[in-house]
């Protein structure tokens, strides 16, 4: 009866431990609807963002063509 105890201890809590933290490792590589929501949001204002600035960058080309080469001590 021993033996069933030591083995026990000695090979399944192990193997039981170590299947319980590769599932938990598992979950945390997937990202959650909340996590996807938020990186969607994210992606959506940095578009605007960019579009601002190709906005910005366009306008200032037409009215200061030499905006980009000068330099400000």
């Amino acid at each position: 009866m021993d033996s069933v105890a030591i083995l026990a201890v000695v090979v399944v809590a192990p193997l039981a431990i170590i299947f319980h933290y590769l599932t938990k490792w598992k979950e945390m590589k997937t990202f959650s609807p909340e996590d996807e929501a938020s990186l969607s949001d994210a992606r959506r204002t940095a578009e605007r963002l960019e579009d601002r600035l190709r906005n910005l960058e366009r306008i200032l080309d037409d009215e200061v063509p030499s905006w980009r080469t000068r330099h400000y001590d």
